[in-house]
């Protein structure tokens, strides 16, 4: 079987492979020279402890019925096509790495930012470029997910905060440069809406060098607000949390992130030197859970706007991919054409099966749905079979591929370089760089 995708739905349906009763033999190929996707490439450094289940990712991994071939990309190292004449049947996990698009005028302007590539970038992801421009002294963050609440905390605290964590040299240098003190997050609805965690929300007051505002303009809950609260725990959690902060005297830290409930984003202002503002719209409830505009319009000087909406997964050449759902059309995992007809031996798991929703509880009840098909349909069918075949194949073309033991050398690495830093891990940010070691040049 051949698993493209080495972040946890990928790992995940290995896992589920190795636990079933068949005799398997699992290729995890992997773009990137590290595996793990969004766990490594997704979270926000300051938060080690969603790191822990890397060790769990990792146990899998070890496991001999696994191996692990990465900086492999489908669509430009092997075509899918190609993959089937090595292997019974392949499992499509790439995630969702994209920002979906907020629609508004202005949001392709200088300074107007994919929340998805500032992670990225401050995650030493190793396909984007190491700087980032943060010379922006307030700066408007839209939507109020937990990946919203990352972006604004990072832009807030100062670099030497973060250096405590596993972030490069260059992310470093970049945090202690910026010039932001103001940070406003926007939320379309009521605060009985927002979407990030009690636990994200109250580590948004834990910095002494931030301070957090929520407005009281906006700050209103109608009664499906309340029976929405009423149904869910974590959302009464998170307004309870955010009604103390509601008018509370202001310590004076040096940088502040603003809390806007019911402003909906109706357009980026500027022009080819950048970002001057970002233009919202006063919203009302409608009694159903929407909003509504009210006319009341406000500009807010800011220099830079991060739109945190959602991510979104992207085609893969020679795979259906449904555009405006932005996953892979399949009947519970099991890939269908553009006609709705299936497609023998290809299968499909995690976001790209169902969209970028849900935490890993759902990503491991995906992965035993698609694989609980696999094993049900698949006979041998694939003419050249063996990790030999698949290895000299991968060497003719002239692929660098990486193997498990080439990511531990990697790991061990970044470790040694916490170490000597008093840090846990200290990652390597750069694809070539991390060849190199891997390679134990």
């Amino acid at each position: 079987m051949a698993i493209v995708g080495a972040g946890p739905a990928g790992i995940y349906a290995a896992d589920q492979l190795i636990k079933s009763e068949a005799e398997v033999s699992i290729d995890l190929i992997e773009r990137l020279p590290a595996p793990y996707g969004l766990v490594r490439y997704g979270v926000a450094p300051d938060h080690p402890r969603i790191k822990e289940i890397i060790k769990a990712l990792q146990r899998v991994l070890a496991q001999p019925e696994v191996r692990f071939i990465g900086n492999v990309t489908l669509g430009e190292d092997v075509k899918l096509e190609e993959l089937r004449e090595f292997y019974d049947a392949v499992v499509v996990s790439t995630g969702a790495m994209a920002d979906r698009a907020l629609d508004i005028p202005g949001e392709d302007l200088p300074g107007s930012h994919g929340a998805a590539d500032f992670v990225s970038w401050y995650d030493a992801h190793p396909d984007v470029p190491q700087t980032w421009p943060l010379d922006a002294k307030s700066v408007a963050v839209i939507g109020v997910g937990n990946v919203a609440l990352d972006v604004a905390r990072v832009l807030a605290k100062t670099g030497d905060e973060m250096l405590v964590t596993d972030i490069p040299q260059h992310v470093y240098e970049g945090l202690k440069a910026k010039t932001t003190t103001d940070v406003h997050v926007f939320a379309r609805r009521g605060p009985a809406y927002a979407k990030f965690s009690p636990l994200e929300l109250r580590e948004l007051n834990h910095s002494p060098n931030v301070e957090v505002v929520v407005h009281p303009e906006g700050f209103d809950v109608d009664e499906h607000g309340m029976e929405h609260i009423a149904k869910h725990k974590a959302q009464k959690m998170v307004l309870n949390t955010l009604s103390n902060w509601v008018g509370r005297d202001l310590e004076g830290k040096p940088h502040r992130i603003h809390l806007h409930f019911a402003e909906a984003p109706t357009e980026i202002l500027g022009g080819p030197d950048g970002v001057t503002g970002l233009r919202t719209e006063r919203t009302q409830a409608t009694g159903d859970g929407g909003v509504e505009g009210t006319g009341e319009v406000t500009d807010w000087d800011v220099q830079a706007v991060y739109r945190a909406v959602g991510y979104r997964s992207t085609a893969i050449p020679g795979v259906p991919f449904d555009e405006r759902a932005a996953v892979i059309p399949n009947d519970g995992g099991r890939v269908l054409d553009l006609a709705g007809e299936r497609i023998e031996g290809l299968y499909v798991t995690g976001w790209i099966k169902r969209g970028p929703v849900g935490l890993i509880g759902h990503t491991k009840s995906d992965a035993a749905e698609t694989v609980a098909h696999l094993l049900a349909e698949t006979t041998p069918s694939a003419p050249a079979r063996s990790t030999a075949d698949v290895d000299a194949w991968l060497a003719e073309r002239g692929v660098p591929a990486t193997s498990f033991a080439q990511w531990q050398r990697l790991d061990e690495h970044e470790i040694a370089l916490g170490e000597a830093s008093g840090r846990e891990r200290v990652k390597v940010g750069e694809r070539t760089e991390m060849l190199r070691i891997g390679a134990g040049e």
